[in-house]
């Protein structure tokens, strides 16, 4: 094993830095767009949602650049933010719920996978992702994945490179077609929902998980900033992944309001993107999109084992958590990051056979907790600016930053109090199962575990744990 440095390893491109934005972002949630949306709201709700997302994941995304720009010191993304700003706790929560949320939505890949595999008559044993063959294939697939990335990132993200490039060819394929299907008339009908789907602040409301679920990865490239050619290019990536992955989900989710109606789209099995297009061009359509899927989450089951490893690796390598998670093998890949990463995913993917949770479920909780994180980082860059940390004295840009800090930090207050308090109640749990290596860090580091401050936070947070897997082991809460 190395010490962990990264001397001598290849670096990452801007063009590979877009990729690992793109692949993270682009997975399994695209092509359950348009159910998973029409569920809970109408088309005018679902553009009102997309409008609040735009702006809010866009100053995330220049969030990203800021702080790439102003702090370039700090490694680890979303977690070294929260640590530089908040303290080591935090930062440590915020690392532990990014690498939680990370492998969670890596499980939820694997069934979404697989049931699209099952969709096929001849894979019809493949079931929804969650039935015996399906488990094992599942943790073949997941084992080559781990040891296609042991033995070495740069590789591995010149093959996330690629499969990104192939998922985007069936996107577009879906948006050609569905263009030409666009009906006026079935778009207008039910414009604003029905009765039953609530007031439109409440359709809204329900958009917010989805909308955020499909932009979790846009922190991709500030989580290789560390292996980055050039830093300015973990902004540049950030921002280009964004834009170009926003205008692929509105069009996806907007379009097909055009070709089923509300209640059609709800009523679809997921992946329903397969469904809109049997309904535009018949049953060739819907085995396209299902091809498409099994690709795209492929490339993104690659992209989040990346994220998910580093997240460990940097988090062990700079004492956020145990020093074992922060060294390289001699390949230059988080091996032991991964082992622990990977470890979690199989015994989550043999609980799927007992527990039909569901692809939406595992979403939801993954969500939940990478909402904190985000938001922290936002404050963090509202903090720096307003503080002048990082800007010279009559710095032009500087109004500009204060205004997409509170507007980002605005909107991840918005994205927690969307999201319920549900899922943000059992994270609890998974942060409570964390102070165990919170506190082995602190011990190697010969460091005070808690500042009185946080050791409140710390107290609460255990509580919370405790009363949370009570009311889960009672059934008086459920995923």
């Amino acid at each position: 094993m190395s010490d962990g440095t990264q001397a001598g390893s290849q670096k990452l491109k801007l063009g590979a830095l877009t990729a690992l934005v793109v692949g993270s972002m682009i997975g399994g949630g695209i092509f359950s767009l348009p159910q998973n949306m029409a569920a809970g709201a109408g088309a005018g709700a679902i553009i009102i949602g997309w409008v609040i997302t735009f702006f809010g994941m866009l100053t995330l995304a220049f969030v990203f650049q800021t702080l790439a720009f102003r702090k370039p010191e700090i490694e680890g993304g979303v977690y070294g933010y929260a640590r530089a700003g908040f303290g080591p706790y935090v930062g440590f929560n915020s690392a532990w719920g990014y690498w939680i949320s990370a492998w969670i939505g890596n499980v939820s890949y694997f069934v979404v996978f697989f049931s699209a595999l099952g969709a096929f008559d001849a894979l019809g044993f493949f079931g929804d992702g969650n039935t015996m063959p399906a488990v094992v294939c599942a943790s073949i697939l997941l084992w080559a994945l781990h040891f296609m990335v042991c033995r070495g990132v740069h590789g591995a993200a010149f093959i996330n490179t690629v499969t990104t490039v192939a998922k985007l060819v069936p996107l577009a394929l879906f948006i050609g077609i569905v263009i030409f299907a666009f009906n006026v008339e079935t778009f207008n009908l039910g414009f604003w929902g029905s009765p039953t789907l609530g007031s439109v602040v409440d359709q809204v409301k329900s958009t917010m998980l989805v909308t955020v679920w499909v932009f979790i990865g846009i922190e991709g490239a500030s989580m290789f900033s560390g292996r980055a050619e050039k830093m300015a290019d973990v902004g540049k990536a950030t921002v280009i992944g964004f834009l170009l992955v926003m205008v692929l989900l509105v069009a996806v989710s907007v379009l097909s309001m055009g070709v089923l109606t509300q209640p059609e789209l709800a009523a679809l099995k997921n992946p329903s993107t397969a469904g809109v297009l049997k309904a535009a061009v018949g049953d060739w359509g819907a085995a396209l999109i299902n091809i498409g899927l099994v690709i795209s989450v492929g490339g993104a089951l690659l992209a989040w084992t990346l994220l998910a490893g580093e997240a460990a690796y940097l988090a062990g390598k700079d004492g956020t958590m145990p020093a074992a998670f922060g060294r390289l093998n001699k390949n230059g890949s988080p091996a032991n990051a991964l082992w622990l990463t990977n470890g979690c995913i199989q015994v989550f993917l043999i609980i799927t056979l007992f527990n039909s949770a569901g692809y939406l479920a595992l979403l939801s909780l993954a969500t939940s907790m990478i909402l904190i994180p985000y938001f922290l980082c936002a404050l963090y860059a509202l903090i720096i600016v307003l503080k002048s940390d990082g800007y010279e004295a009559g710095d032009s840009k500087r109004l500009k930053d204060i205004v997409i800090g509170l507007v980002a930090t605005v909107y991840g207050v918005w994205l927690v109090y969307a999201a319920g308090p549900k899922y943000l109640f059992l994270s609890m749990i998974l942060y409570a199962v964390g102070l165990p290596f919170y506190l082995w860090a602190r011990r190697e580091q010969k460091e005070r575990p808690f500042t009185s401050l946080e050791g409140i936070l710390a107290a609460i947070v255990l509580v919370l744990g405790a009363y949370a897997a009570y009311e889960l082991g009672t059934g008086a809460l459920s995923l």
